[in-house]
Formats: C-alpha cells, sequence, structure tokens
C-alpha cells in the first residue's frame, strides 16, 4: 500500500472514529437517562410529597434537589462536546442555609430552576432515550448487515451442526444484504452526531438559565464586582500613597534639610555647603526616578505613547527569559480596558517569573467578535492555583471590573495556559499587528 492510499485512509478513520463514538455516546446517554433519570424523578416526587409529613419533606427536598442538579450538570458537561452551552441557572447557597434546615428548603424551594430541572427529569429521559436508541441501531444494524454478520452465523451454526435453516434459497441472495447495510451503516454515521446534539439541545429549553435569571445573575455579579473593583481601587490608592510617603515624600523632606544647612554654611564651609547641594541634587534624581515607577504603576508612558501593541512587546523585552509576543489588533483599545489588560498581563507574566521556572512563554493578544483575548503560557512545572496566592486572584478582580473572566489551565507538569477575556470594541483602524520576542 502506497503513502497516498495510507493518507486516505487515515483520512478516512478520522471521519468515521468521531461518528462512531457518537453513536456509543447515545447509547449511553439513552441508558443513563431512562434509569437515572426516572429514579431521580420518584425520589424527587416523593420528597415533595412528604413535605406535609411531620416535615419529613423539608429535610428531603434538598437533598433530593442536589441529586439532581448533579444530574443536571452532568447533562452540561456532556453537552458541552457536542458545542452546546447549557448555563447553570441556580441561586448561589446562602451560607447560614446547611442542608436539613428551613432555610435551606425555601432556598430550594423558591429557586425556579429546582423545578425546571425536575420538569426536565421525564421529557429528558424520553427524548435522549428515542434518539440514542436510534443512533445506535442504524449504526449497529448496518454495521452487521455490512460485515455479513447473518451469514457469519449461519455458517457458525451450521458448522456446529445446529441445522439452522437460512431463510434465503442459497448464499449468494443473503450477500444482496449488503448493500442495504451500507446504506444503514451510512446512515447512521451521518445522524449519531446531529441526533446526540439534538438531545443536548432538547435540555438546554429548560436545563439553560430563563431571561429573568440570566438578568439576575448578572445585577449579581455585577454587584460582587463592584464591590472588588472599589476594594482593589482602595487598596491601590493606599498603595501609591504609601509608595509616595515612605518614598518621594522622605526624599524630598531630606532634599530641603539638606538645600536649609547649605544656605547657613555657605559662608561659614562652602566646602560642606558644596557637599550637602551634591546629596541634595543626587536626592532629587533619586526622588524623580521614584515617581517616575509610581507614574508607571499608575498608568505606564509606554502605553500611552505606543498603545497596548507597543507596551506589550516591551514588557515581553523586560523579562530575563525569552518571551514570544503576538499582538494582533485591527484598531485602538479604549484606554481603560487597555490599562485594564496590559496590568492584567504584567501581573501574568510576574507570576511565570516567580512560580514557574520556565524556560520561556508566550503572549497572544487578539480581538474578535467585540471580545480581547489575552493568552499567557509558559513551559514551566505547572500546578498554577489561584487560591494559592493574589496574583491570580487580582488578575480576576480586574478583570472582572469590565465583566472579563480568567480561565486557568495548569496541569502538573506544564504548560501553564492563563487565558483572559475582556469585552470591548476597537476603534481607530490600523493596518499592521506589532510582534517581538526577548
Amino acid at each position: 500500500m502506497n503513502r497516498a492510499s495510507t493518507s486516505r485512509l487515515r483520512a478516512a478513520a478520522r471521519q468515521v472514529a468521531p461518528r462512531l463514538l457518537a453513536a456509543g455516546h447515545g447509547l449511553a446517554t439513552a441508558a443513563l437517562s431512562l434509569t437515572v433519570n426516572t429514579t431521580l424523578f420518584a425520589l424527587m416526587a416523593t420528597a415533595v410529597a412528604l413535605v406535609p409529613v411531620l416535615g419529613i419533606g423539608v429535610v428531603l427536598v434538598p437533598l433530593a434537589a442536589e441529586a439532581v442538579r448533579w444530574r443536571a450538570d452532568l447533562e452540561r458537561r456532556l453537552a458541552r462536546w457536542y458545542g452546546v452551552d447549557i448555563p447553570s441557572p441556580y441561586r448561589p447557597v446562602p451560607a447560614a442555609a446547611p442542608l436539613g434546615s428551613w432555610q435551606r428548603f425555601r432556598h430550594v424551594a423558591a429557586d425556579p430552576a429546582t423545578w425546571r430541572d425536575f420538569a426536565w427529569l421525564l421529557p429528558g429521559a424520553i427524548v435522549s432515550g428515542l434518539l440514542g436508541i436510534v443512533a445506535i441501531s442504524l449504526t449497529v444494524y448496518g454495521l452487521e448487515g455490512t460485515l455479513f454478520v447473518p451469514v457469519l452465523l449461519y455458517h457458525v451454526l451450521d458448522w456446529y451442526g445446529y441445522g439452522v435453516t437460512w431463510p434465503l434459497d442459497n448464499l449468494t441472495e443473503a450477500l444482496l444484504t449488503a448493500p442495504q447495510g451500507v446504506f444503514l451503516l451510512v446512515l447512521g454515521l451521518v445522524v449519531a452526531p446531529a441526533l446526540v446534539r439534538t438531545t443536548f439541545r432538547f435540555s438546554r429549553l429548560l436545563l439553560a438559565p430563563t431571561a429573568s435569571a440570566l438578568l439576575q445573575q448578572r445585577v449579581e455579579r455585577l454587584t460582587t464586582t463592584r464591590e472588588a473593583t472599589v476594594d482593589a481601587q482602595a487598596a491601590e490608592l493606599r498603595r501609591i500613597e504609601r509608595d509616595l510617603h515612605d518614598g518621594t515624600q522622605a526624599r524630598l523632606v531630606s532634599l530641603g534639610i539638606n538645600i536649609g544647612l547649605a544656605e547657613e554654611l555657605l559662608h561659614r564651609n562652602p566646602q560642606k555647603a558644596q557637599q550637602l547641594l551634591v546629596e541634595a541634587r543626587e536626592a532629587s534624581g533619586q526622588a524623580l526616578g521614584e515617581l517616575r515607577e509610581v507614574v508607571r504603576g499608575i498608568h505606564p508612558p509606554v502605553l500611552a505613547e505606543r498603545g497596548l501593541e507597543g507596551a506589550v512587546v516591551a514588557l515581553a523585552l523586560t523579562l530575563p527569559i525569552p518571551v514570544r509576543a503576538e499582538v494582533a489588533l485591527a484598531g485602538k483599545v479604549e484606554a481603560p480596558v487597555e490599562s485594564a489588560a496590559y496590568f492584567a498581563i504584567a501581573e501574568a507574566l510576574a507570576n511565570v517569573v516567580k512560580h514557574s521556572r520556565a524556560t520561556s512563554a508566550a503572549i497572544d493578544v487578539m480581538h474578535h467578535a467585540g471580545l480581547l483575548t489575552m493568552r499567557v503560557t509558559d513551559d514551566g512545572v505547572g500546578g498554577a492555583d489561584p487560591t494559592g496566592g493574589s496574583g491570580l486572584r487580582g488578575i480576576e478582580r480586574r478583570l472582572a471590573a469590565f465583566d472579563g473572566r480568567m480561565m486557568l489551565s495548569s496541569p502538573v507538569g506544564g504548560p501553564t495556559i492563563v487565558t483572559m477575556e475582556l469585552p470591548c470594541v476597537l476603534s481607530s483602524p490600523r493596518t499592521s499587528p506589532s510582534s517581538g520576542t526577548a
């Protein structure tokens, strides 16, 4: 077999394998839904029925709802494999509402998502069962006919003397069933992914949050991010005040004292006065340098002069490891978003230098469909944890102020990929992206 034929076979296998897997997924989701969904429906219905009975349902309903939500969340995770996004609609559980309490029962019962999940269980089982069985049946029956399984089975049984009577006149007529098997196999492979995807799209009708729930989630998210932004701004102001007080202000005070002493000694001891003036000049230079550092912490001059593209490339050039920087923007980012994006990238790179033990890193910045995406990748040891330090949490707070988000992928052994997204609109179209390597 030549190389071209081998390549074609591999390409065909790459096309067929996911479709066979989809048929298997159809069978698995059908079995899961028909067994687990029906069991959870009976459990939830029983818990609700027992609410008037000595308060037993007050304890059982939240427990049953937790089990139903586990099944619904599993459906959401499976749906992502087929490109169907089903957001989670649940309201956050209050800290003062433990399982078994009246507060927890009221919270669960007042959440519309609880009853939408409950309403999905039986219809979801029926739809998943029917479509999953159709997907696997077409594929398996077509595969059976294509591989002449009935003919082979007839020969095996006849070989062992079971005296099976073939319904057709001869085996040649049996071979005529092969085209039908091929047709059913191809049909099954074609429709299996669509049938499984349809199952998850049906689930999205009830498992996804309603428009009012989405609005409420957004209000809660904005309330939380506003509080975090206010706290972050207050901390930033305290940092600037501390830097100015402990650094620049102290040097300016020392500068004033030296100049005053020099004035007093100017006639009595000119050499000492000259020495004090030299120290004052050095102190003024140091104060100016510290003041510039404070200004850079507020808004880097390179960001104002060269925009986000040039600032990111310049930032990459300052790191002690090689960093590839690719920035592809068709216009200028709004100033507040530009500053947030720059400092988020700077914080991610600071984490790379401090903790990753990486030998190289990469920065990719792009804009698509109203979303500014920044990705920082390193080849370090991995294992990054947002709860283990303030750096990643600081990035999350900075992005959340602009309704952005951060995703982290950092398996042990690496690589670590920090993906940051900020909604924004570009202006002032440009013609060429910037790139660089340190």
